[in-house]
């Protein structure tokens, strides 16, 4: 590499090589706004200089700054190259003392082999026959033993363990608390109901179920099991596959074709034809054992005088669950003499098949999803094919139904969309009005998520799929990266509409944008949402909030009258608040038991902990009558404090809040040690930490670097202590410093 650096050299230190004095750009760690190719071509050089392929094509790369090693992984979310965790050795003879060595394995299955720059590093690649890969890992058996061991979890860094005997969970992650049979694993992995899965499981494995005398589901499906609707879709799917390689499927091949799909991609996504003969599938579901009440339950047959194929002459995608199963179809007309004029037929509602519930490619996407944090929702399924094959393997569609709240719990799930800061939704839609019109519907359910919603829109109007075919891969991981959040996107569509030069222009804008700021459900954002829309249309913060509020005043006053029970009760009711056990507040419940119940276990642990820790405003309240008592310390050899504590509370919510903390266990079967308090108590710092960084990163990209030079360095200052005191604590939370 070094012919490309003419002022470098080397020099070696026993068995390694040094090179020095190269080019400054060559050391910095780029911005992570850089497009997505100049980041990968970075990575690879830092690859090669720094990282190694073993030689049995496991993928490596150390440093001794744990820093850098974060800023790549971050690096490699936004390529969609799956990364391990970071893992730490201790290493001599470089120095007097010993120095940690941080490590992070890069997942084979993500990288191309013109990645690596280096031959040796290229060759071992392409050499490896990995064994076992991170994704698509498949429990073969389970067998008993004398073992008792640790196993760390994946989706907490820092060394947070399950405990295993004999194969079997036995305990809950110290980090993020997941823990749980296979039933629990199917229920959060799958978005099941407890009955559901355990239907499914006696389904897969052949149990008998019987229900008892009394147990009776009036809401139970009836008709065929879904093993066998499940089953029918199977036999559907390897038929209509063999079909799109038959003379009729010609137009069907070139279609895919002329998007960039060839035979290869369309075996990965299952493709297929069904063919004009209206009795061809019915014949082979009747051969395959089926009766024709089952192949209609399923969807696949329909019935008129006689019955016949529900899909004939069309290209099909398999639409599937998130586990695999095929469940539907989506077909597309392909033939000009299609008596059918709908460009798009789906499976109609079944058992099975729920369009409110089901989004196109989310079987491919989840993993992924999980990883990365992230989600994109394009419109159709030829564009989820081509995200996932231009590098963006978190997209899914819906099928043929708006995206709405059904979409976003299933989304919610895979996102593991409960925590502060877990990733992004990004929508595509076109730049015409139906495109709009769909921005302004997911804007309106934006508050079913906890992760930032954002908007993804081509300038020339080309969908993904589109764009694929027109400028390559690199185009659509572009469209992705230059994601403006959804309510500047939405406001912005009705700010455009008016002329903003004149004044009464400016107050047509406020006035329109304003009755959409007052509907959202979310009323925390209300404010912020007013002040950018003044910044947008150019007026005062306090005339646009005033414009707000009367938006919300002329809503409420042409909603229904109230009810006579409503009318008798109080005339200012109590502020609606979240529920004390949303998964969102889970670590503040926790710090408040561990407090409540061990206060000398806390110890001085707590003593930067403050009221703005909590977000919860009856958690806050409960914080606030603890530290006014004198803080954990004056309870740790007082049996009565936390019973005085309830006696001072003067909100009943916050007095019956206190009795719960008090005695609800700990999610630990042993004492808490100093380990697990600052597990709880520096975490929750960190997280205060992580709402003030986003919120000055967020001052930031409204400040002008040029116009505001002062405000924007000092603010930049104040940021990069930020980002040093969050990972200060990180480290303290996980325990890897003192």
């Amino acid at each position: 590499m070094l012919k490309w650096f003419p002022n470098s050299h080397t020099t070696a230190s026993g068995d390694n090589l040094l090179v020095h004095h190269l080019p400054r750009f060559f050391k910095e760690l780029p911005d992570q706004d850089e497009s997505v190719s100049y980041l990968l071509g970075w990575l690879a050089g830092y690859f090669a200089a720094d990282g190694c392929v073993a030689a049995d094509g496991t993928v490596i790369l150390n440093s001794a700054d744990r820093h850098d090693l974060e800023f790549v992984r971050d690096v490699c979310t936004r390529l969609g190259i799956g990364t391990y965790g970071i893992t730490t050795q201790v290493r001599t003879g470089f120095g007097p003392e010993p120095s940690e060595l941080h490590r992070v394995h890069l997942i084979n299955e993500d990288l191309p082999a013109d990645f690596f720059l280096i031959d040796e590093h290229r060759r071992r690649f392409e050499a490896a026959d990995k064994q076992f890969a991170r994704r698509g890992w498949v429990v073969q058996s389970v067998e008993e033993t004398e073992r008792e061991e640790e196993v760390y979890c994946a989706e907490v860094p820092g060394g947070h363990a399950f405990t295993l005997e004999d194969n079997i969970l036995t305990g809950n992650c110290f980090g993020c608390q997941e823990g749980g049979d296979v039933i629990t694993f199917l229920i959060k992995i799958d978005g099941l109901s407890f009955t559901e899965a355990v239907e499914r499981l006696a389904d897969k494995y052949g149990v008998q179920l019987r229900r008892e005398d009394g147990d009776v589901r009036d809401d139970r499906p009836r008709g065929p099991q879904r093993s066998r609707l499940v089953e029918a879709h199977r036999v559907a799917q390897e038929f209509y596959a063999e079909q799109l390689r038959g003379p009729e499927a010609q137009v069907a091949r070139q279609f895919l074709l002329d998007r960039g799909f060839d035979g290869s991609v369309a075996q990965t996504y299952g493709n297929g034809y069904a063919p004009k003969d209206g009795e061809a599938l019915l014949k082979v579901l009747r051969g395959a054992g089926f009766s024709d009440e089952e192949s209609v339950a399923a969807g696949l047959v329909a019935v008129g005088r006689s019955a016949y194929d529900r899909f004939r002459g069309r290209l099909l995608w398999p639409i599937r669950d998130a586990s695999g199963d095929t469940i539907g179809f989506g077909a597309r007309r392909i033939h000009d003499d299609d008596r059918i004029d709908a460009k798009y037929l789906n499976t109609p509602e079944t058992a099975i098949y729920k369009k409110s519930q089901v989004l196109y490619g989310i079987d491919l996407a989840r993993r992924e999803m999980a990883k990365a944090s992230r989600a994109v929702v394009v419109e159709g399924y030829t564009d989820v094919m081509a995200c996932h094959l231009s590098g963006v393997p978190t997209a899914v569609a819906t099928c043929g139904t708006a995206f709405g709240d059904d979409h976003a719990r299933v989304l919610r799930r895979f996102l593991h969309d409960h925590e502060e800061f877990r990733g992004e939704v990004i929508f595509t839609f076109d730049g015409d009005a139906a495109g709009q019109k769909a921005a302004l519907r997911a804007f309106e359910g934006d508050q079913n998520f906890v992760s930032q919603t954002y908007v993804a829109v081509e300038p020339s109007g080309l969908d993904p799929c589109d764009l694929r075919q027109k400028e390559g891969d690199a185009a659509v991981r572009e469209l992705v990266a230059r994601r403006v959040p959804l309510y500047r996107f939405v406001l912005g569509n009705v700010v455009a509409k008016y002329d903003l030069d004149r004044a009464d222009g400016r107050v047509d804008a406020v006035r329109e944008a304003a009755r959409l700021v007052s509907s959202i459900r979310d009323k925390s954002k209300v404010d912020a949402f007013s002040r950018e829309l003044a910044g947008m249309v150019g007026v005062d913060p306090e005339q646009a909030r005033e414009e707000v509020r009367r938006a919300a005043n002329r809503s409420s006053r042409q909603a229904p009258p109230p009810t006579a029970q409503q009318a008798t009760s109080d005339e200012r009711p109590r502020q609606q608040l979240p529920d004390l056990r949303d998964p969102r507040f889970r670590l503040e419940r926790e710090t408040l038991k561990l407090v409540l119940q061990h206060p000398a276990a806390i110890g001085n642990a707590s003593r930067d902990v403050g009221a703005n820790d909590f977000t919860h405003p009856t958690y806050r309240a409960v914080w606030e009558l603890i530290a006014e008592s004198g803080g954990p310390t004056s309870g740790a050899a007082d049996n009565g404090w936390a019973g005085r504590l309830g006696d001072a509370a003067g909100d009943p919510s916050v007095a019956s809040a206190l009795s719960a903390l008090t005695v609800e266990p700990l999610l630990t079967a042993k004492v808490p040690d100093a380990a697990f308090v600052a597990a709880h108590v520096y975490r929750l710092q960190e997280l205060t930490t992580m709402r003030r960084i986003a919120d000055l990163k967020s001052r930031l990209q409204r400040t002008n670097p040029v116009d505001h030079a002062a405000d924007y360095n000092r603010m930049f200052g104040e940021l990069v202590a930020l980002e040093h005191h969050r990972r200060t604590l990180h480290d303290k939370a996980v325990g890897t410093t003192e």
